[in-house]
């Protein structure tokens, strides 16, 4: 690798002494991304399946290749004389051709964060790896007995025992106390990091570097935090007296564990139907493989290369991977027979739906989303329907009457689910906010405070800990959760449009898109193809007729 970079800078050097005039420099630009992508092609593969490996495995030795490689690739985004070369050609503005232009964007933002010296460089990827190791093969332990977050989903789900709860509860933020030193080393060697890249903080430089604005991201929560407070605290009313019932307690003795999920970050299942019930005696991966088929988007190649139940040492969570943007695509899941896990199949396959069908002709730097954000709706646009009521039927097979009894109470859990996952995302953004700007303060009582305040629920009795950052994003996708909030925003903004002028129908009403090659052709041609040849919001504009807009999602979900 120490070659590949000294013929690299060698070659800069030969481009930053040439000409400037638009054809030469965008044939210099060319030759800089044939270069690049020799490169970074195959050693982005190997370190995306080591990643698997070590996700799949939890084997030590392969979390050890896996930081080799990814101080590999960082170390060719800090070249200082590449970036000093696709600095100056981005400034000169002489790049006309639209593919050589968006490249050009995706290569300069890649390589800003990276100047920052390679022993810092170093330090940062080999502590990540360190707390990526941890909490991927760390299992939680409850009486004596070690426990999987499946588990504790199981048991936060179903347990009436709330002495049994809360010991689920507490077990589940075990792994944040256990990493929480070395997230915050790691959070100011980030910060140091970005500090020396020109930034105010790591969280501001995320921002910039992912094509966001931050007044703009803070505009859009506070609307949502102004539209959606009513409507949730009237929801969360009806659910905390339904729950206080059924524990046999009173309103004012809920606590965070009674909740059914770590987090609070889905609707517990409790509106007189629980939807587990329609999927216990089902094989939520065969349904997810036959509604894909019916959609036009085969999944079966992206399931056979899948690792999908849980085991020992294996990550414990669930995501999407695309290997080497060639078509090898595949998940990871911990599946059961329940609606996180119908709802979690769906949503990790829209992610990988959208990865296996770019447009093979698009450059090898194209040949992902337009925005993490943009995957993240594909994913909750398909997700969302493991509570409808319609696609239940379909797929499931249930009567009127059944169909009926579901949609009593389906639309209920969606719209307090998607309320209730906004208010969620709040947290976090602001949360993480936060936790950059000053990460020598009080984060534990900052956590609880956001909390109570976005989400309405009691921190619990005594001295708080870190439980929070049990939350996997803050060590392996940090600064990042608003791009789930804008998924929320344009999955309903691809709804609304497919609705309407796709299937050409007055309302989404009895919609559950099974067996509808229309919404596949769609996405292929206007969603997945493209890639990442355009701005996000010149895609959703030229896919949807108009640019992202909150008014799909507050129309569906916030009455």
């Amino acid at each position: 690798m120490r070659t590949a970079c000294t013929a690299a800078t060698m070659l800069t050097m030969l481009f930053i002494s040439a000409s400037c005039e638009p054809n030469t420099t965008e044939k210099q630009l060319k030759d800089f991304l044939a270069t690049y992508v020799r490169k970074m092609g195959p050693l982005s593969t190997k370190t995306n399946l080591v990643y698997w490996d070590a996700s799949t495995t939890g084997k030590k030795e392969d979390y050890e290749k896996l930081s080799q490689l990814q101080l590999e690739i960082s170390q060719i985004h800090s070249n200082p004389q590449d970036y000093a070369l696709l600095k100056g050609i981005k400034q000169s503005g002489t790049v006309k051709d639209v593919r050589l232009a968006r490249q050009l964007d995706k290569l300069y933002y890649a390589y800003m964060p990276n100047q920052i010296g390679p022993e810092l460089l170093k330090e940062i990827v080999d502590l990540d790896t360190k707390i990526t190791e941890k909490y991927n093969t760390f299992r939680s332990d409850i009486d004596g007995k070690k426990v999987t977050m499946s588990d504790i989903y199981m048991i936060m789900t179903t347990e009436k025992d709330l002495q049994k709860r809360e010991s689920a509860w507490r077990a589940s933020k075990q792994v944040g106390n256990a990493i929480v030193g070395d997230l915050l080393q790691l959070v100011k060697l980030r910060n140091k990091a970005a500090q020396r890249s020109g930034f105010e903080n790591y969280h501001t430089m995320k921002i910039v570097t992912g094509e966001q604005d931050v007044k703009e991201l803070d505009r859009i929560f506070d609307e949502l935090d102004e539209l959606t407070g009513g409507p949730f605290a009237r929801l969360k009313e009806e659910l905390d007296q339904i729950l206080a019932k059924g524990y046999g307690i009173d309103v004012e003795e809920l606590l965070p564990w009674h909740y059914h999920d770590p987090f609070f970050q889905r609707t517990p299942l409790v509106y007189e139907l629980d939807l587990d019930v329609y999927y216990k005696d089902q094989d939520v991966n065969e349904l997810a493989e036959r509604y894909y088929a019916g959609v036009g988007l085969p999944v079966n190649d992206i399931l056979a290369r899948s690792d999908l139940y849980d085991r020992e040492g294996k990550n414990p969570h669930a995501f999407s991977e695309d290997v080497d943007r060639h078509g090898d695509v595949r998940i990871l899941c911990n599946l059961q027979n329940t609606e996180r896990w119908m709802e979690t199949i769906l949503h990790e396959l829209g992610h990988a739906v959208y990865s296996k069908y770019h447009d093979p002709k698009e450059p090898w730097l194209l040949r992902e989303p337009a925005h993490s954000f943009t995957t993240e709706a594909v994913a909750m646009f398909f997700g969302r329907l493991s509570r409808n009521s319609a696609w239940m039927q379909e797929m499931l097979g249930l009567s009127d009457q059944e169909r009926a009894e579901v949609e009593k109470v389906s639309s209920k859990y969606l719209q307090f689910q998607q309320v209730l996952f906004a208010r969620w995302a709040m947290v976090m953004y602001n949360f993480e906010k936060q936790l950059y700007a000053d990460p020598e303060q009080d984060l534990n009582n900052l956590w609880w405070e956001l909390v109570e305040k976005y989400q309405m629920v009691k921190r619990p009795p005594g001295p708080v800990d870190a439980g929070w950052a049990s939350k996997l994003h803050f060590t392996v996708a940090p600064c990042y959760y608003h791009n789930y909030m804008l998924g929320e925003l344009f999955a309903s903004q691809l709804h609304y449009h497919i609705v309407r002028e796709v299937l050409k129908l007055e309302s989404d009403k009895d919609v559950s898109y099974a067996g509808e090659e229309k919404v596949g052709e769609y996405l292929q041609a206007k969603v997945f193809g493209p890639g990442a040849l355009y701005h996000w919001n010149e895609m959703i504009e030229q896919a949807t007729g108009e640019p992202l807009t909150p008014k799909y999602f507050v129309e569906q979900f916030v009455k």
